[in-house]
């Protein structure tokens, strides 16, 4: 059935249904946008959870996407609850001073989580641990600054018994005493069920394998899975929950 005209043209009423639909969908993007302008909506965006660290966590020896930092994202995705970002800020070298020097650096994207893995080149190095420490309070320090409500975890770290028993002991309390001072999560020692292990180790006993840092991600998960939910409901107002050594 024909009943309007166009240039003395004839046009079919399904035809003008058809420019209707298609003038619709057209402008809906522009309606769409109001509408989420006048809701005051905005799109979340992801976490940034950000690990500064040394070789451990660049993943010397191995490939980078397969280092811990890369297997905590893909534990993070496969969850598929959280949208959260793992910035791999990791060096391989790098002393706590070094850190601490690169970190305002490192922050300029925001942070929501923050990995603190460093001070193993310090205790290879020699390094008095009450310096370390200083190095590791100011990284935390400009942490706090950057985002008051960043989730902090530290890695524990520890050196072998030839540094003798007196470094040993003021190296590995270091971690602790810094994780309860600044009441931050605490991973006690990262490299749990891996240091001194060869099968996980490449042949300088340092650096692990792609095997040792499967172990590495999963000591890590056990900590920083209970932070990212602290983070998500911190950002969605259900307040803020505790977190202890």
């Amino acid at each position: 059935m024909t009943r309007f005209s166009h240039q003395g043209q004839r046009i079919p009423r399904r035809f003008l249904h058809l420019r209707l639909a298609l003038a619709v969908l057209a402008l809906w993007p522009l309606f769409g946008t109001h509408a989420l302008a006048s809701s005051g909506e905005k799109p979340a965006r992801k976490l940034r959870l950000v690990i500064l660290g040394d070789s451990l966590s660049a993943g010397f020896g191995v490939e980078r996407e397969l280092a811990y930092p890369a297997l905590l994202q893909r534990k993070i995705d496969h969850e598929g609850r959280i949208a959260c970002e793992v910035v791999n800020a990791g060096v391989s070298g790098d002393t706590s001073g070094a850190g601490l020097r690169r970190t305002d650096w490192v922050l300029r994207g925001g942070v929501d989580l923050f990995i603190l893995e460093l001070g193993g080149n310090d205790g290879l190095r020699g390094i008095p641990p009450t310096a370390t420490k200083s190095n590791l309070q100011g990284i935390i320090d400009k942490v706090r600054k950057s985002n008051s409500h960043a989730q902090i975890l530290i890695a524990g770290m520890r050196m072998p018994a030839s540094v003798g028993k007196e470094y040993e002991a003021e190296f590995a309390a270091i971690f602790p005493d810094l994780a309860k001072s600044n009441g931050t999560s605490l991973i006690p020692f990262l490299l749990e069920g891996v240091a001194g292990d060869p099968k996980l180790n490449l042949p300088d006993m340092i650096h692990p394998t792609r095997e040792g840092h499967v172990i590495i991600a999963e000591t890590v998960w056990k900590h920083l899975k209970p932070l990212l939910a602290v983070v998500q409901n911190t950002r969605d107002g259900h307040g803020v929950g505790p977190t202890s050594p």
